[in-house]
């Protein structure tokens, strides 16, 4: 089966979806499936790539750039600028490329059902929740409503819209919000992934809070009283203004382009003439100016701050739709689960179940489970959620693609119940193929489709790959070598791999898959060491029946 991994996208989280693009195409198990890369531009073109495309550190550098000295996105770009190099795709060739197109996107148009409806109307299928799961897990506000109405929880939020917030008194507005939600307030940009357009004002500063809010709606004031740095332009040497108009360029932190301003119109794509047009207009005098990006949000949602353990739980499902929850993953030692400290930082710490009692794991699991269930979520999701000191289990955020690289929790979690890298990604092209059988759309060639891929692995069931072993030594550099000849040798579809750690010439110990994720030798150690978690064996003896289709 030809698999259309699909990455990259309009939306801020097209970095992340790069990295699990390259992800997917390594650990597709290509005895199974053959892998076609698909990129998404800035603009939402298809374009077929080759693998080198993904090589690259960073979209950013994969794309070709301009003499301008700045470093963008294709959207600062010329419209055809991508042409010459990478070959547009239209959806009606899609069948003549792939069987199924594999979504490793996130955020707005890649997660609310947008391209989710386009392969459904050119009859191809593809991976992830459906529809109706798409549309709720993009919308913040309305998963806060949908989860109070499914499961009672309790929770302060409140919401403005851009036309109310800009009319409004700020002193005011930020007075009756604390006296509302208390201090800190969470703030969020409602349609966006990844924690990115995410802020926590902890303090009753004005200032603060009117930055947060203009980030979370991805707008930026250029006044005298404003609340960017850009209102200091002026006075700004050349090399401070490159500085800021290259950080604008950032799609986890930055406005990004193109950018509009609103009191005149003009769209600026490029840094190069944002600078020359804010040279021009500061020069003019102090009027206000007002930039947004042409994606900004149109509504922010507040929310109290939750004081608790932080989880993040996997959900998976099986033939019947039955809702089964991961191993729940608690992030800890990080003050706010922020982009910046989800791919950028290590100081955030991580530990499979949460660090509670056994009665509150099992919680946990069965709120995910049901929330997953009643919003209309199908083949897998990630929910994210507080543990309050109290036991209460608050949810927030289903994540209907979570990010994919190589050390996401949703594959730790995975791993947990034995499925490897390779399993996981079957196991998620396997079910979304019977997810889709069920919106009664070309029923009969889906039906084809998973046969043979039933086929295939009832197959290998009977005829089982050959085994390697791979043998290990007590340094760090040793297990994560051996770890990624595993990842490989199982993604092969060749060999089936296990990996025997060699602790001394009289001790030695093969690895479980659901250890293949510790960092250090010496986290595997302390593993090994210890009675697997009761929650683990728990989690695993109930999703036997799935797992052992594909292992």
């Amino acid at each position: 089966m030809k698999i259309g991994i699909f990455f990259g996208g309009p939306a801020r989280e097209r970095e992340v979806s790069f990295a699990g693009g390259r992800t997917a195409l390594a650990n597709l198990d290509k005895g199974l499936f053959e892998p076609v890369l698909v990129f998404v531009d800035g603009r939402g073109r298809f374009r077929l790539v080759t693998p080198d495309f993904l090589q690259s550190p960073s979209l950013r550098e994969a794309l070709p750039q301009d003499e301008s000295g700045f470093s963008v996105y294709d959207e600062s770009l010329a419209a055809d600028v991508l042409n010459a190099t990478l070959p547009e795709l239209r959806p009606e060739q899609f069948r003549d490329h792939f069987d199924l197109a594999f979504l490793s996107m996130h955020g707005p148009d890649c997660e609310d059902g947008a391209i989710q409806g386009l392969l459904e109307w050119y009859k191809m299928p593809y991976t992830g929740p459906g529809l109706v799961g798409s549309a709720v897990g993009i919308n913040k506000i309305l998963q806060n409503e949908l989860i109070a109405l499914a499961n009672g929880q309790q929770k302060k939020t409140a919401t403005i819209s851009r036309d109310a917030y800009e009319q409004s008194d700020k002193a005011q507005f930020f007075k009756s919000l604390t006296e509302h939600l208390g201090l800190p307030i969470v703030i969020k940009a409602p349609h966006q992934g990844s924690s990115i357009g995410v802020a926590i004002v902890r303090e009753a500063d004005l200032t603060q809070f009117c930055r947060a809010v203009e980030q979370c709606f991805f707008t930026m004031s250029i006044q005298p009283d404003g609340w960017s740095k850009l209102s200091e332009w002026a006075d700004l040497s050349p090399s401070d203004k490159h500085e800021l108009a290259q950080k604008m360029v950032s799609l986890d932190s930055g406005i990004s382009f193109p950018v509009v301003i609103e009191q005149t119109g003009e769209v600026i794509k490029h840094p190069k003439d944002f600078v020359t047009k804010l040279d021009a207009l500061t020069k003019q005098g102090a009027a206000p100016i007002t930039l947004a990006s042409l994606n900004a949000e149109d509504e922010v949602l507040f929310e109290e701050f939750i004081s608790g353990q932080e989880f993040s739980c996997g959900v998976i499902q099986d033939d019947d739709q039955i809702a089964i929850a991961l191993p729940p993953t608690e992030i800890y030692n990080v003050t706010s689960f922020d982009f910046e400290s989800k791919y950028k930082l290590n100081t955030t710490k991580k530990r499979i179940p949460v660090g509670t009692t056994l009665e509150n794991n099992r919680k946990i699991q069965l709120a995910v489970a049901d929330v997953f269930s009643r919003l209309g979520i199908n083949v897998y999701a990630r929910i994210d959620g507080f543990l309050t000191p109290a036991g209460d289990v608050l949810l927030h955020d289903p994540n209907t693609i979570p990010g994919m690289s190589p050390s996401s929790l949703i594959f730790k979690q995975m791993a947990e119940i034995g499925l490897n890298l390779a399993n996981s990604l079957t196991y998620l092209i396997r079910q979304s193929l019977r997810e889709r059988i069920r919106t009664g759309k070309d029923t009969f060639h889906l039906k084809h489709l998973l046969a043979e891929l039933d086929g295939q692995l009832a197959n290998r069931k009977a005829n089982p790959l050959p085994e390697r072993v791979i043998s290990f030594g007590n340094s760090d550099e040793e297990f994560v070598a051996a770890k990624q000849q595993y990842n490989e040798l199982a993604a092969s579809g060749t060999i089936r791999p296990s990996l025997m750690y060699i602790k001394s010439k009289l001790e030695s110990h093969e690895i479980p898959v659901n250890l293949l994720f510790k960092d250090t030798i010496d986290e595997l150690e302390t593993a090994l060491s210890q009675p697997r978690h009761p929650l683990l064996v728990e989690t695993d003896e109930r999703a036997r029946h799935i797992t052992e289709r594909y292992v």
